[in-house]
């Protein structure tokens, strides 16, 4: 665009350049939406969910709704495993779920934006991607298995047996076959218990 000035040696043209658009700007702005608009595959939310020390980082992130320590995570999810309280748990079990935490499942949830990790600081935050776990987790949450069930009706069924062999006399035979279903009941909730919760573990 130009405007034209007049002055005493006559009319003259002046050029004013319009200023151009900030398109670096411009993409930063585009970047961040595409970096709030990611969308996890429901693969790699499986992938994060199944292990069970990431599941409970996001509940433990979501419940303080503010950035927490790695120190004071890695003691919450140890007194989990071990069914005790922070105060109780020894020095090597938080330091096994502190380096679980510091060199694997916190990268690893850090690359995909459901936490913000500063390693140097040993800080932690939810990240931009984190609600679209929520779904799943409260649905985990709901639906997980009530393992003392089970146990509950081994029980029963081990009274169910010893009263079998009340009614029709205590013979070996009876005694073994009792005894041996009882075992491999009491053995079957065992192993599919190990399998549900093997990925407990580092």
């Amino acid at each position: 665009m130009s405007t034209k000035e007049t002055g005493s040696n006559g009319p003259s043209t002046q050029s004013i350049e319009e200023p151009e658009a900030d398109n670096n700007a411009d993409d930063d702005i585009e970047a961040e939406e595409s970096s709030a608009e990611t969308q996890l595959s429901l693969d790699l939310i499986f992938e994060v969910l199944k292990n069970r020390r990431r599941r409970e980082v996001i509940r433990y992130l979501r419940e303080h709704e503010q950035q927490v320590t790695l120190s004071d995570l890695a003691e919450h999810i140890a007194a989990l495993e071990n069914d005790t309280d922070v105060a109780s748990i020894t020095s090597s079990q938080r330091k096994r779920v502190y380096v679980g935490l510091y060199q694997c499942h916190l990268p690893k949830m850090a690359d995909m934006e459901i936490v913000e990790f500063n390693q140097n600081r040993g800080i932690v935050d939810l990240g931009p991607n984190a609600p679209q776990l929520y779904e799943y987790l409260d649905n985990d949450d709901a639906g997980g298995r009530k393992w003392y069930k089970y146990y509950i009706g081994i029980s029963a069924f081990g009274v169910g047996l010893f009263l079998l062999t009340l009614v029709f006399g205590q013979t070996a035979l009876l005694q073994t076959a009792a005894l041996g279903g009882l075992c491999v009941a009491i053995a079957a909730a065992s192993v599919l218990q190990t399998v549900s919760e093997r990925d407990t573990d580092d």
